[in-house]
């Protein structure tokens, strides 16, 4: 074989990983809907007793649970229409929220320990708020946000000190880490991901999906 040969062939591998590794950066970043073998996935792992419920049935007939990356922005586009639901079912349902930081969102898990360090001040919905209407603000930047979190907390009121130490409590890391472990186990693999009675609901398009499947289980 000739060293022209050699230097081509060589080439030849290197541009092949340099393709495959695009690719796999482009299959993080379209964050896929999850994929559940077996239909229902056990609640036990969809809602721990710590779980951040932002509306509660009392009845616990329909409990919907979305797996969510704050700096993603598929989660952002569904915000609005969230919102909107939990506004129209407040005390019909049971809405969970769980942490799934993705790895390619350079603040996302700094943005979930922000929620976490808001919710150990029973703040949690007000930095979900937070978070979501301002992601444009803080989102796909490459440098850490955690002064622009931490004046989300000072505009909370929060105790920003107490803050400060939650945010890097080695117990928050490991809350956030719990929640993607699970989404994991139940098969999420990108964001978002809502969960109705243990059913994945793989094929929203739009807010009335959302609400047809509501109502189908409120009735059922």
């Amino acid at each position: 074989m000739t060293r022209n040969t050699r230097l081509t062939l060589a080439a030849i591998v290197v541009l092949m990983l340099v393709v495959a590794g695009l690719l796999a950066v482009d299959r993080r970043d379209e964050v896929p809907a999850a994929k559940t073998a077996g239909g229902t996935v056990d609640t036990a792992m969809l809602v721990r007793d710590d779980s951040h419920r932002l509306t509660t049935a009392a009845d616990g007939k329909v409990t919907l649970v979305e797996f969510l990356d704050f700096e993603c922005e598929a989660c952002g586009a569904a915000y609005p229409a969230v919102k909107q639901v939990l506004a129209a079912y407040e005390g019909r349902i049971t809405f969970v929220v769980r942490y799934f930081p993705i790895a390619s969102h350079p603040n996302a898990d700094l943005a979930a320990r922000t929620a976490q360090a808001a919710a150990n001040q029973g703040r949690f919905a007000d930095m979900y708020r937070l978070l979501f209407e301002n992601q444009t603000v803080w989102g796909h930047k490459e440098q850490p946000q955690t002064e622009v979190f931490l004046g989300y907390a000072r505009d909370l009121g929060l105790d920003v000190d107490q803050f400060q130490r939650d945010l890097d409590d080695p117990a928050t890391a490991a809350r956030v880490a719990r929640d993607r472990a699970d989404g994991e186990a139940a098969g999420v693999q990108g964001t978002p991901t809502f969960f109705l009675n243990g059913r994945p609901l793989s094929d929203l398009r739009s807010k009335d999906d959302l609400t047809g499947a509501i109502d189908a289980a409120l009735a059922g």
